[in-house]
């Protein structure tokens, strides 16, 4: 088996100016891998590199350097790539501190292994038969832009409704959220905000204390990342429960995970497989989540749908109960047509389209 892994940078051009507490988002540069065997002709695995700007520990000027050295070295060697070895063969290539590259290659190779059909994972989500619950996300932006968003999410059935804070006026905010718990009580819609760690120190007991009067269902990283002690507090008193999200961003090591999750102890965990370095670093969170009693749910970064479905697959390897956070797909203007779809909130991938990567043809790079 000779394997070769090929390259390139693909610009994601948002809907409409999508707001976070980081900034106003109009587009996104993922870096799609391909691998290929000569001895295995027409069987293509693909996978998606996507740092998100400013989050990723690996977003950087030099990303597609140390993407394309990595693909020079997977190209020289004669690997013998198997589900066995698969988190030897990562390990052995890709540094720690290059995340999405990891997931990238990984997500390749499991596509490879089965066939080339983007079927990562054999589960009754990618055999066609269920859906996964999720929530509906609303972004950040002018009230009239939030309401109508959310008009849109209880239309298309969505339960759990997800609200991005923190960047705009904070009054506007609570009556967005005072607006749905007017008209839907806690069992009918489930509320979660998501912060990203805009709350600074001195103010966010007093905005936990008025986001709670709308009964919701957890808070995202309410402050920044680099304060247990503070965020520990939070875990223990706030009345919002409390899930870590940024926080969890380069703690590669199994021990470091452990002691961050008892130190704080939050009520959940958000895991982005892009973000935290591919399946096994999850797998290893969600090990240590259940070990402590802590919540967790699987969320999407941003990525195409190539990435998203499979995180999607991953996700359906588990039994979950919490709404997963993968419902990014809609949100671009030129994503790759595929049969992920959404219905009555939940994401199916038994819709209509086929997979389309024609837009990938051409610009292939080797190294």
């Amino acid at each position: 088996m000779s394997l070769l892994i090929q390259y390139q940078p693909y610009v994601l051009k948002f809907k409409f100016e999508a707001g976070t507490s980081r900034g106003v988002l109009t587009q996104k540069t993922s870096w799609l891998v391909k691998i290929t065997d000569e001895e295995q002709p027409g069987t293509e695995g693909y996978g998606e590199c996507g740092p998100l700007p400013g989050l990723s520990i690996d977003d950087g000027a030099d990303f597609e350097t140390k993407l394309a050295e990595i693909c020079g070295l997977f190209n020289s060697l004669d690997l013998e790539v198997f589900p066995f070895n698969l988190p030897i063969i990562l390990d052995q290539l890709i540094p720690a501190g290059l995340p999405s590259i990891r997931f990238g290659i990984e997500t390749a190779l499991h596509d490879f292994m089965n066939g080339g059909q983007r079927v990562l994972f054999k589960n009754d989500f990618s055999k066609k038969a269920q859906g996964i619950v999720i929530n509906g996300l609303v972004w950040m932006g002018p009230e009239e832009f939030m309401q109508r968003q959310i008009e849109e999410k209880l239309a298309q059935g969505f339960t759990t409704i997800k609200i991005k804070v923190g960047a705009i006026d904070f009054a506007q905010e609570c009556r967005v959220l005072e607006s749905i718990r007017c008209r839907f009580s806690a069992e009918e819609i489930e509320l979660r905000v998501d912060a990203n760690g805009a709350f600074a120190a001195g103010e966010v007991q007093d905005k936990l204390s008025c986001l709670s009067k709308n009964h919701l269902h957890s808070i995202e990283q309410p402050v920044a990342v680099g304060q247990p002690e503070l965020m520990a507090q939070l875990a223990a008193l706030s009345p919002i429960p409390i899930a870590l999200d940024e926080e969890l961003i380069g703690k590669m090591d199994y021990m470091e995970k452990f002691s961050l999750l008892k130190t704080i102890h939050p009520q959940y965990i958000i895991l982005k497989p892009t973000l935290l370095g591919g399946f096994q670093q999850c797998r290893e969170w969600i090990e240590i989540a259940q070990r402590l009693s802590i919540g967790w749910w699987i969320t999407s970064a941003l990525e195409s749908n190539i990435g998203l479905n499979a995180i999607a697959q991953f996700t359906a390897q588990f039994d979950t109960i919490l709404p997963q956070g993968l419902g990014t797909g809609q949100i671009y203007e030129n994503n790759f047509a595929s049969p992920l779809t959404i219905r009555d909130g939940k994401l199916f991938a038994n819709g209509p389209d086929n997979w389309d990567l024609s837009a990938l043809d051409s610009g292939w790079l080797t190294v």
